[in-house]
Protein backbone atom coordinates (compact mmCIF):
# COMPACT_ATOMS: atom_id res chain seq x y z
CA UNK A 1 0.00 0.00 0.00
CA UNK A 2 1.47 3.34 -1.06
CA UNK A 3 1.99 5.94 1.68
CA UNK A 4 1.71 9.61 0.67
CA UNK A 5 3.22 12.75 2.18
CA UNK A 6 1.13 15.92 2.19
CA UNK A 7 2.07 19.31 0.76
CA UNK A 8 1.41 22.53 2.67
CA UNK A 9 -0.77 23.65 -0.23
CA UNK A 10 -2.34 20.33 -1.15
CA UNK A 11 -4.29 19.83 -4.35
CA UNK A 12 -7.14 18.22 -2.41
CA UNK A 13 -7.59 21.41 -0.35
CA UNK A 14 -7.06 23.82 -3.26
CA UNK A 15 -10.77 24.64 -3.57
CA UNK A 16 -10.44 26.10 -0.06
CA UNK A 17 -7.07 27.86 -0.08
CA UNK A 18 -7.67 29.43 -3.49
CA UNK A 19 -10.77 31.11 -2.04
CA UNK A 20 -9.41 31.68 1.47
CA UNK A 21 -5.59 32.01 1.48
CA UNK A 22 -5.53 32.66 5.23
CA UNK A 23 -7.06 29.26 6.00
CA UNK A 24 -3.71 27.53 5.40
CA UNK A 25 -1.90 29.10 8.36
CA UNK A 26 -5.06 28.88 10.48
CA UNK A 27 -5.44 25.13 9.87
CA UNK A 28 -1.86 24.56 11.05
CA UNK A 29 -3.11 25.33 14.57
CA UNK A 30 -5.38 22.26 14.51
CA UNK A 31 -4.83 18.50 14.44
CA UNK A 32 -6.41 16.67 11.52
CA UNK A 33 -8.04 13.60 13.05
CA UNK A 34 -8.60 10.51 10.89
CA UNK A 35 -12.31 9.72 10.51
CA UNK A 36 -14.03 6.43 9.65
CA UNK A 37 -14.86 7.93 6.25
CA UNK A 38 -11.17 8.66 5.63
CA UNK A 39 -10.29 5.08 6.63
CA UNK A 40 -12.86 3.75 4.17
CA UNK A 41 -11.34 5.89 1.42
CA UNK A 42 -7.80 4.77 2.26
CA UNK A 43 -8.88 1.12 2.15
CA UNK A 44 -10.72 1.45 -1.17
CA UNK A 45 -7.87 3.39 -2.81
CA UNK A 46 -5.37 0.74 -1.72
CA UNK A 47 -7.50 -1.98 -3.32
CA UNK A 48 -8.01 0.09 -6.48
CA UNK A 49 -4.24 0.58 -6.79
CA UNK A 50 -3.57 -3.18 -6.65
CA UNK A 51 -6.32 -3.94 -9.17
CA UNK A 52 -5.02 -1.31 -11.59
CA UNK A 53 -1.46 -2.62 -11.29
CA UNK A 54 -2.83 -6.07 -12.14
CA UNK A 55 -4.78 -4.65 -15.09
CA UNK A 56 -1.58 -3.06 -16.41
CA UNK A 57 0.30 -6.33 -16.00
CA UNK A 58 2.74 -4.94 -13.43
CA UNK A 59 1.75 -7.66 -10.95
CA UNK A 60 0.13 -11.07 -11.33
CA UNK A 61 -3.38 -11.80 -10.07
CA UNK A 62 -2.26 -14.11 -7.21
CA UNK A 63 0.05 -11.32 -6.02
CA UNK A 64 -2.85 -8.86 -6.19
CA UNK A 65 -5.03 -11.21 -4.13
CA UNK A 66 -2.35 -11.58 -1.46
CA UNK A 67 -1.76 -7.85 -1.28
CA UNK A 68 -5.46 -7.07 -0.97
CA UNK A 69 -5.75 -9.63 1.82
CA UNK A 70 -2.84 -7.97 3.61
CA UNK A 71 -4.45 -4.53 3.18
CA UNK A 72 -7.74 -5.87 4.51
CA UNK A 73 -5.97 -7.38 7.52
CA UNK A 74 -4.35 -4.01 8.27
CA UNK A 75 -7.24 -1.63 7.62
CA UNK A 76 -10.42 -3.70 7.66
CA UNK A 77 -10.01 -6.19 10.48
CA UNK A 78 -13.76 -6.81 10.73
CA UNK A 79 -14.38 -7.17 6.99
CA UNK A 80 -16.87 -4.32 7.08
CA UNK A 81 -15.77 -2.56 3.91
CA UNK A 82 -14.10 -5.33 1.92
CA UNK A 83 -17.02 -6.76 -0.10
CA UNK A 84 -18.43 -3.33 -0.95
CA UNK A 85 -15.01 -1.90 -1.82
CA UNK A 86 -14.23 -4.83 -4.13
CA UNK A 87 -17.40 -4.16 -6.10
CA UNK A 88 -16.99 -0.40 -6.34
CA UNK A 89 -13.32 -0.53 -7.30
CA UNK A 90 -14.34 -2.75 -10.23
CA UNK A 91 -16.38 0.21 -11.55
CA UNK A 92 -13.23 2.34 -11.47
CA UNK A 93 -11.14 -0.30 -13.28
CA UNK A 94 -13.88 -0.79 -15.90
CA UNK A 95 -13.93 2.95 -16.58
CA UNK A 96 -10.17 3.02 -17.14
CA UNK A 97 -10.45 -0.05 -19.39
CA UNK A 98 -13.06 1.71 -21.55
CA UNK A 99 -10.72 4.65 -22.06
CA UNK A 100 -7.78 2.39 -22.92
CA UNK A 101 -9.83 0.36 -25.42
CA UNK A 102 -10.95 3.54 -27.19
CA UNK A 103 -7.47 4.04 -28.66
CA UNK A 104 -6.11 1.91 -31.49
CA UNK A 105 -2.63 2.08 -29.94
CA UNK A 106 -2.39 1.04 -26.29
CA UNK A 107 -1.96 4.20 -24.18
CA UNK A 108 0.61 4.64 -21.42
CA UNK A 109 -1.00 4.24 -17.98
CA UNK A 110 0.51 5.47 -14.72
CA UNK A 111 -0.83 4.43 -11.30
CA UNK A 112 -0.70 6.46 -8.06
CA UNK A 113 1.83 8.92 -9.44
CA UNK A 114 3.30 11.72 -7.32
CA UNK A 115 3.21 14.83 -9.54
CA UNK A 116 5.02 18.14 -9.11
CA UNK A 117 3.05 21.35 -9.71
CA UNK A 118 5.48 23.61 -7.82
CA UNK A 119 5.89 25.66 -11.01
CA UNK A 120 2.55 27.23 -10.04
CA UNK A 121 2.16 26.48 -6.30
CA UNK A 122 5.07 26.82 -3.84
CA UNK A 123 6.36 23.34 -2.94
CA UNK A 124 3.22 21.95 -4.58
CA UNK A 125 2.90 18.23 -5.17
CA UNK A 126 0.19 15.59 -4.96
CA UNK A 127 -0.65 12.03 -5.93
CA UNK A 128 -2.79 11.40 -9.00
CA UNK A 129 -4.77 8.14 -8.89
CA UNK A 130 -4.39 7.41 -12.61
CA UNK A 131 -2.79 9.14 -15.59
CA UNK A 132 -3.32 7.98 -19.16
CA UNK A 133 -1.18 9.36 -22.00
CA UNK A 134 -2.71 8.70 -25.42
CA UNK A 135 -1.18 10.57 -28.35
CA UNK A 136 -1.79 14.28 -27.75
CA UNK A 137 -4.37 13.64 -25.00
CA UNK A 138 -3.77 13.36 -21.26
CA UNK A 139 -6.42 11.72 -19.09
CA UNK A 140 -6.36 12.45 -15.35
CA UNK A 141 -8.70 10.12 -13.44
CA UNK A 142 -9.55 10.47 -9.76
CA UNK A 143 -11.27 7.75 -7.74
CA UNK A 144 -13.61 9.17 -5.09
CA UNK A 145 -15.04 6.75 -2.52
CA UNK A 146 -17.17 9.25 -0.61
CA UNK A 147 -20.94 9.14 -0.78
CA UNK A 148 -21.83 12.44 0.89
CA UNK A 149 -21.57 14.88 -2.02
CA UNK A 150 -21.18 14.21 -5.74
CA UNK A 151 -17.90 15.76 -6.93
CA UNK A 152 -17.82 17.54 -10.30
CA UNK A 153 -14.82 17.35 -12.61
CA UNK A 154 -15.68 20.60 -14.38
CA UNK A 155 -13.12 23.29 -13.56
CA UNK A 156 -12.07 21.21 -10.53
CA UNK A 157 -8.91 22.83 -9.06
CA UNK A 158 -7.62 19.60 -7.51
CA UNK A 159 -7.80 17.80 -10.84
CA UNK A 160 -6.32 20.75 -12.72
CA UNK A 161 -3.31 20.84 -10.39
CA UNK A 162 -2.77 17.09 -10.89
CA UNK A 163 -2.91 17.67 -14.65
CA UNK A 164 -0.40 20.54 -14.47
CA UNK A 165 1.90 18.31 -12.45
CA UNK A 166 1.61 15.52 -15.01
CA UNK A 167 2.31 17.92 -17.90
CA UNK A 168 5.41 19.12 -16.04
CA UNK A 169 6.74 15.68 -15.06
CA UNK A 170 6.26 14.06 -18.48
CA UNK A 171 7.04 17.01 -20.76
CA UNK A 172 10.18 15.34 -22.13
CA UNK A 173 8.36 12.11 -23.02
CA UNK A 174 4.87 13.41 -23.84
CA UNK A 175 5.58 17.01 -24.82
CA UNK A 176 2.94 17.02 -27.54
CA UNK A 177 -0.09 16.94 -25.20
CA UNK A 178 -2.72 19.38 -26.51
CA UNK A 179 -5.88 18.31 -24.73
CA UNK A 180 -6.48 17.33 -21.11
CA UNK A 181 -9.47 15.26 -20.03
CA UNK A 182 -10.38 15.18 -16.34
CA UNK A 183 -12.58 12.42 -14.91
CA UNK A 184 -13.96 11.71 -11.46
CA UNK A 185 -15.27 8.20 -10.77
CA UNK A 186 -17.46 8.13 -7.66
CA UNK A 187 -19.19 4.74 -7.83
CA UNK A 188 -21.03 4.85 -4.49
CA UNK A 189 -23.07 7.73 -5.89
CA UNK A 190 -23.15 6.37 -9.46
CA UNK A 191 -21.34 9.58 -10.37
CA UNK A 192 -18.94 9.73 -13.30
CA UNK A 193 -18.07 13.33 -14.13
CA UNK A 194 -15.94 14.34 -17.11
CA UNK A 195 -14.51 17.64 -18.37
CA UNK A 196 -11.86 18.56 -20.89
CA UNK A 197 -9.79 21.64 -21.61
CA UNK A 198 -6.89 22.60 -23.88
CA UNK A 199 -3.51 22.10 -22.21
CA UNK A 200 -2.60 25.73 -22.94
CA UNK A 201 -5.74 26.96 -21.14
CA UNK A 202 -4.75 24.84 -18.16
CA UNK A 203 -1.30 26.42 -18.08
CA UNK A 204 -2.87 29.91 -18.26
CA UNK A 205 -5.02 29.04 -15.26
CA UNK A 206 -1.91 27.84 -13.44
CA UNK A 207 -0.23 31.21 -14.08
CA UNK A 208 -3.34 33.04 -12.84
CA UNK A 209 -3.36 31.32 -9.42
CA UNK A 210 0.33 31.95 -8.66
CA UNK A 211 -0.26 35.16 -6.62
CA UNK A 212 -3.00 33.55 -4.49
CA UNK A 213 -0.93 30.41 -3.94
CA UNK A 214 2.05 32.50 -2.85
CA UNK A 215 -0.11 34.47 -0.40
CA UNK A 216 -1.48 31.24 1.07
CA UNK A 217 2.00 29.77 1.39
CA UNK A 218 3.37 32.91 3.05
CA UNK A 219 0.68 32.91 5.76
CA UNK A 220 -1.81 35.46 4.43
CA UNK A 221 -4.32 37.10 6.77
CA UNK A 222 -6.91 37.23 4.00
CA UNK A 223 -9.99 35.23 4.96
CA UNK A 224 -13.21 34.60 3.05
CA UNK A 225 -16.13 32.43 4.15
CA UNK A 226 -18.16 30.26 1.80
CA UNK A 227 -19.08 26.70 0.93
CA UNK A 228 -15.36 25.89 0.82
CA UNK A 229 -15.31 26.13 4.65
CA UNK A 230 -16.84 22.65 4.82
CA UNK A 231 -13.54 20.78 5.17
CA UNK A 232 -11.59 23.49 6.97
CA UNK A 233 -10.16 22.41 10.32
CA UNK A 234 -10.68 25.92 11.71
CA UNK A 235 -14.29 26.32 10.56
CA UNK A 236 -15.92 26.25 14.02
CA UNK A 237 -13.57 28.81 15.59
CA UNK A 238 -12.98 30.99 12.52
CA UNK A 239 -13.98 34.59 13.26
CA UNK A 240 -14.18 35.52 9.58
CA UNK A 241 -16.89 32.90 9.15
CA UNK A 242 -18.78 34.23 12.18
CA UNK A 243 -18.55 37.78 10.81
CA UNK A 244 -19.87 36.51 7.48
CA UNK A 245 -23.10 35.43 9.14
CA UNK A 246 -23.19 38.54 11.33
CA UNK A 247 -23.70 40.59 8.16
CA UNK A 248 -27.30 39.41 8.31
CA UNK A 249 -27.96 41.99 10.99
CA UNK A 250 -26.53 44.75 8.80
CA UNK A 251 -28.88 44.33 5.83
CA UNK A 252 -30.67 47.53 4.78
CA UNK A 253 -33.99 47.91 6.56
CA UNK A 254 -37.09 47.50 4.40
CA UNK A 255 -40.78 47.27 5.06
CA UNK A 256 -40.88 45.38 8.39
CA UNK A 257 -44.04 43.50 7.47
CA UNK A 258 -43.20 41.73 4.18
CA UNK A 259 -40.09 40.79 2.23
CA UNK A 260 -39.71 41.39 -1.47
CA UNK A 261 -38.21 38.63 -3.62
CA UNK A 262 -34.97 40.63 -3.69
CA UNK A 263 -34.98 40.77 0.12
CA UNK A 264 -35.58 37.01 0.22
CA UNK A 265 -32.69 36.35 -2.17
CA UNK A 266 -30.38 38.51 -0.05
CA UNK A 267 -31.22 36.69 3.16
CA UNK A 268 -30.84 33.28 1.50
CA UNK A 269 -27.42 34.18 0.13
CA UNK A 270 -26.15 35.38 3.49
CA UNK A 271 -27.51 32.44 5.45
CA UNK A 272 -26.26 29.61 3.21
CA UNK A 273 -24.57 27.10 5.49
CA UNK A 274 -25.70 28.87 8.67
CA UNK A 275 -27.45 25.75 10.02
CA UNK A 276 -24.18 23.79 9.82
CA UNK A 277 -22.24 26.69 11.34
CA UNK A 278 -24.64 26.95 14.29
CA UNK A 279 -24.30 23.21 14.91
CA UNK A 280 -20.50 23.45 14.77
CA UNK A 281 -20.19 26.37 17.20
CA UNK A 282 -22.60 24.66 19.62
CA UNK A 283 -20.39 21.56 19.55
CA UNK A 284 -17.34 23.78 20.08
CA UNK A 285 -18.94 25.51 23.09
CA UNK A 286 -19.93 22.12 24.57
CA UNK A 287 -16.37 20.84 24.19
CA UNK A 288 -14.98 23.93 25.93
CA UNK A 289 -17.48 23.60 28.80
CA UNK A 290 -16.61 19.91 29.22
CA UNK A 291 -12.94 20.91 29.34
CA UNK A 292 -13.71 23.22 32.25
CA UNK A 293 -13.52 26.47 30.28
CA UNK A 294 -16.00 29.29 30.93
CA UNK A 295 -18.40 30.10 28.09
CA UNK A 296 -20.44 32.94 29.59
CA UNK A 297 -24.12 32.04 29.91
CA UNK A 298 -23.71 28.36 29.02
CA UNK A 299 -22.86 25.08 30.76
CA UNK A 300 -22.74 21.36 29.98
CA UNK A 301 -25.33 19.03 31.50
CA UNK A 302 -25.98 15.29 31.24
CA UNK A 303 -28.31 14.39 28.38
CA UNK A 304 -31.20 11.96 28.44
CA UNK A 305 -30.04 8.51 29.50
CA UNK A 306 -30.57 5.48 27.29
CA UNK A 307 -31.10 1.83 28.12
CA UNK A 308 -29.60 -1.19 26.37
CA UNK A 309 -29.37 -4.95 26.93
CA UNK A 310 -26.03 -6.24 28.14
CA UNK A 311 -26.89 -9.51 26.34
CA UNK A 312 -30.05 -9.39 24.25
CA UNK A 313 -30.07 -13.11 23.35
CA UNK A 314 -29.93 -14.18 26.99
CA UNK A 315 -32.54 -11.59 27.99
CA UNK A 316 -34.96 -12.83 25.33
CA UNK A 317 -34.28 -16.44 26.38
CA UNK A 318 -35.36 -15.56 29.91
CA UNK A 319 -38.51 -13.88 28.58
CA UNK A 320 -39.52 -16.82 26.38
CA UNK A 321 -38.81 -19.34 29.16
CA UNK A 322 -41.25 -17.35 31.30
CA UNK A 323 -44.11 -17.64 28.86
CA UNK A 324 -43.58 -14.65 26.58
CA UNK A 325 -44.37 -15.62 22.98
CA UNK A 326 -41.24 -15.32 20.82
CA UNK A 327 -43.34 -13.82 18.00
CA UNK A 328 -43.98 -10.80 20.23
CA UNK A 329 -40.27 -10.13 20.64
CA UNK A 330 -39.20 -10.18 16.99
CA UNK A 331 -40.60 -8.39 13.97
CA UNK A 332 -40.18 -9.56 10.39
CA UNK A 333 -39.93 -6.90 7.74
CA UNK A 334 -38.58 -6.83 4.16
CA UNK A 335 -35.43 -4.99 3.14
CA UNK A 336 -35.82 -1.58 1.55
CA UNK A 337 -35.34 -1.31 -2.22
CA UNK A 338 -31.84 0.11 -1.76
CA UNK A 339 -30.88 -2.64 0.71
CA UNK A 340 -32.20 -5.38 -1.58
CA UNK A 341 -30.33 -3.89 -4.56
CA UNK A 342 -27.12 -3.84 -2.53
CA UNK A 343 -27.51 -7.53 -1.61
CA UNK A 344 -28.36 -8.69 -5.15
CA UNK A 345 -26.16 -6.29 -7.12
CA UNK A 346 -27.42 -3.36 -9.18
CA UNK A 347 -27.27 -4.94 -12.64
CA UNK A 348 -28.85 -8.26 -11.66
CA UNK A 349 -31.44 -6.51 -9.49
CA UNK A 350 -32.67 -4.29 -12.32
CA UNK A 351 -32.58 -7.21 -14.74
CA UNK A 352 -34.83 -9.33 -12.51
CA UNK A 353 -37.22 -6.81 -10.98
CA UNK A 354 -36.74 -3.61 -12.98
CA UNK A 355 -40.32 -3.88 -14.26
CA UNK A 356 -41.57 -3.63 -10.67
CA UNK A 357 -39.80 -0.33 -9.92
CA UNK A 358 -41.02 3.19 -10.44
CA UNK A 359 -39.22 6.36 -9.47
CA UNK A 360 -41.42 9.09 -8.07
CA UNK A 361 -40.58 12.76 -7.85
CA UNK A 362 -38.64 13.74 -4.76
CA UNK A 363 -39.50 16.62 -2.50
CA UNK A 364 -38.53 19.92 -4.19
CA UNK A 365 -35.32 21.44 -2.80
CA UNK A 366 -34.08 25.01 -2.99
CA UNK A 367 -30.53 25.33 -4.38
CA UNK A 368 -28.40 28.18 -5.79
CA UNK A 369 -29.03 29.09 -9.42
CA UNK A 370 -25.55 27.79 -10.26
CA UNK A 371 -26.68 24.20 -9.53
CA UNK A 372 -26.66 22.16 -12.76
CA UNK A 373 -29.94 20.39 -12.17
CA UNK A 374 -32.94 21.49 -14.23
CA UNK A 375 -35.36 23.86 -12.51
CA UNK A 376 -38.86 22.50 -11.75
CA UNK A 377 -42.14 24.26 -11.07
CA UNK A 378 -45.55 23.28 -9.77
CA UNK A 379 -46.73 23.08 -13.39
CA UNK A 380 -44.52 20.04 -14.07
CA UNK A 381 -45.73 16.48 -13.45
CA UNK A 382 -43.61 13.71 -12.02
CA UNK A 383 -43.87 11.92 -15.37
CA UNK A 384 -42.11 14.87 -17.01
CA UNK A 385 -39.05 14.32 -14.82
CA UNK A 386 -38.93 10.58 -14.08
CA UNK A 387 -39.45 7.46 -16.16
CA UNK A 388 -39.93 3.83 -15.30
CA UNK A 389 -36.61 2.07 -14.66
CA UNK A 390 -35.64 -0.80 -16.92
CA UNK A 391 -32.07 -1.78 -17.74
Amino acid sequence: MTAHAHAKLSASASARWLKCPGSVSLCELFTDLTTEFAKEGTFAHAIAEQKLLTYKGDIKKPTCTRRIKKIADELDKNGVWKKEAMRYTDVYIDYINQIALYYSVAPYIVVEKKVDFSEYVPEGFGTADCLIFAGDVLHVIDFKYGKGVAVDAEDNPQMKLYALGALHDYKLVFGSIKQVKLSIVQPRLSNISEWETPADSLRQWGESIKPTAQKAFDGSNEFHAGEWCRFCLAKAECKARAEHYAKLAQLPKHDPRLMSNDDLAGYLTLTQGMDKWLKEIKELALTKCLNGENVEGYKAVAGRSTRAFTNQDEAFSVLTSNGIDEALLYERKPLTLAQAEKVVGKTEFNKLVGDYITKSAGKPALVPASDKREAVTNQQKASDVFTKIKE
